[in-house]
């Protein structure tokens, strides 16, 4: 083993030999030696073997292997040090090897290490990024479950940091090529990530790039396959895979697929839904999704038994008034609970689906059907007047804090909920019935247009920019009303329904596909 002086020597040989280094295979193998030396050796050994790397190309695995016994090193310094002079290595064919070196790399729990090791692969990202993207697919197919969760971790963070030179468009083919390999068999968090990195992706912005991705995401949702509504991993499959859709529809992008499969699968069974997440309303959660893409749907092939289903299922949370109700429906003349927030959901999917088929509650339903519904809609629109004046009583004149609790931002949810359904149920009562009017659904951010601005309607929830709700009534009552109590869900806010762990479905494994086994251990 080389002593400091001896390795000093010898580095001295080199650096004085300028063109005629590659002569010295000798004095370079001494320095390779340095690596079973003492701390002060390695540390000489970690900085010197780089920097005469590119004149040995017959000594490279060695002098690849030599630096990687130093990033494995007890002591954290030689590590470090090691791994900082990594991408000296990555020239020609030995980039990829080198990036798949660094992305096992990345399983180390030193924070310093870590952010040398992301910084390493950022910098030969730069050099040669499809060399880089080998690495890491690499690691991702193959690697530990820490080394692949870190790697995806990687991408999803790292590469809308990096310029449009290095992001080329054959990069990011490369990128979506590996990507759909991977996503034959992910978990439900992998996935989600994996949604982040490829709508980021310039390539994927287009109309036809978005496609893309939504037929990525149906693959995901097996669409295909029989709805189970008492299995949880196949509802939080369902859920979380179109909540990966909905941002990608627009007028030229259509949820049709997600809306049939959500209309024809998912309704009928709607309580009978299980989840893995406590405390989640599942029922409204699907309700939610399914008016958000109703906006988007293009034609349908079974549009009038799909609106049957959909006006089937509305009919279930507007109820007739107590004294028109059959017998036994409610005892006690007992006031019957309005569910606003669903009927907001199904009423606003109807009112979009029923754009397609206007003539559906004239000519498709019969008379008498019909006037039932009138009835309901006429009890439900008298609740709603009284319920709307109470709201704006209640948050008349508070502003600002005022606005900020609990209370009353449940209350403020509550009249924008209540304002839609008053909104749409006036359009409903046309004659013939209208679908004309537009809503901002009460969970969705509203809007603001210019005076002079364009309207734009691509991609807004509604299919066009939100108006402005339509006043209460401004003439008192007849006669005193008490108001049904109305059913709210403690997430009256913005959906944010949050990936829990793992998809664990019918795949096996890791929950969306069973990863196959793989080899253990040191793999470079």
């Amino acid at each position: 083993m080389p002593t400091v002086e001896e390795l000093y020597r010898n580095y001295g040989i080199l650096a004085d030999a300028t063109e005629q280094v590659g002569q010295h295979k000798d004095a370079y193998q001494v320095i390779l030696d340095g690596v079973k030396g003492g701390t002060k050796e390695k540390r000489l050994a970690a900085q010197f073997i780089p920097k005469f790397f590119k004149h040995f190309p017959e000594l490279a695995d060695s002098a690849i292997n030599a630096q990687l016994d130093l990033c494995e090193d007890e002591d954290v310094s030689i590590r470090r040090q090691a791994i900082k002079e990594l991408p000296q290595f990555a020239t020609g064919e030995n980039l990829p090897r080198v990036a798949d070196i660094l992305t096992q790399l990345l399983q180390t729990d030193d924070s310093a290490e870590f952010n040398l090791v992301n910084n390493a692969l950022l910098s030969i990202f730069k050099m040669d990024a499809k060399g880089t993207l080998g690495g890491l697919f690499s690691q991702i197919l193959q690697g530990e479950d820490i080394v692949r969760e870190r790697a995806i971790k990687f991408l999803s963070t790292k590469l809308k940091t990096l310029p449009d030179e290095v992001l080329t468009k054959e990069v990011e083919e490369l990128i979506l090529t590996e990507s759909k390999k991977v996503l034959e068999d992910v978990t439900g968090e992998e996935f989600v990530l994996f949604m982040k990195i490829l709508s980021g992706l310039k390539s994927l912005q287009t109309v036809s790039g978005r496609q893309q991705l939504v037929e990525l995401v149906a693959e995901q949702a097996d669409l295909e396959q029989t709805f189970n509504p008492s299995d949880p991993d196949c509802v939080d499959r369902l859920l979380q895979c179109t909540r990966q859709a909905v941002p990608l529809f627009s007028k030229n992008v259509h949820s049709t697929r997600f809306v049939t499969y959500f209309c024809e699968q998912v309704l009928p069974n709607l309580s009978s839904l299980t989840t893995p997440v406590e405390g989640l309303d599942i029922q409204l959660e699907v309700l939610k999704l399914l008016a958000e893409m109703s906006s988007f749907c293009g034609d349908m092939e079974k549009l009038e038994t799909n609106l049957r289903k959909l006006f089937d299922k509305l009919l279930e949370y507007m109820p007739l008034p107590p004294e028109e109700a059959e017998n036994g429906e409610n005892a006690g003349n007992e006031e019957p609970k309005l569910q606003f927030s669903y009927v907001e959901c199904l009423l606003y999917s109807f009112h979009q689906l029923g754009r397609k088929l206007p003539d559906f509650l004239t000519a498709k339903l019969n008379a008498e059907k019909l006037k039932d519904f009138k009835i309901r809609l006429q009890y439900f629109a008298r609740g709603l007047q009284v319920y709307i004046r109470q709201l704006r009583l209640a948050l008349q004149g508070k502003t600002g804090e005022a606005l900020k609790t609990e209370e009353n931002k449940i209350k403020v949810v509550a009249l924008k909920i209540t304002n839609n359904i008053n909104v749409l149920i006036k359009d409903l009562f046309h004659i013939p019935p209208s679908y004309k009017s537009t809503v901002t659904l009460s969970w969705k951010p509203v809007q603001k247009v210019e005076i002079g601005q364009r309207r734009a309607s691509e991609d807004t929830t509604s299919g066009s920019p939100p108006k402005k709700s339509p006043a209460g009534p401004k003439r008192d009552a007849r006669q005193i009303y008490n108001p049904p109590s109305g059913k709210y869900s403690s997430n009256l806010g913005n959906f944010n329904y949050e990936q829990r762990g793992a998809f664990r479905g019918s795949r096996g494994g890791r929950g969306w596909g069973a990863r196959g086994n793989r080899s253990r251990g040191r793999l470079y």
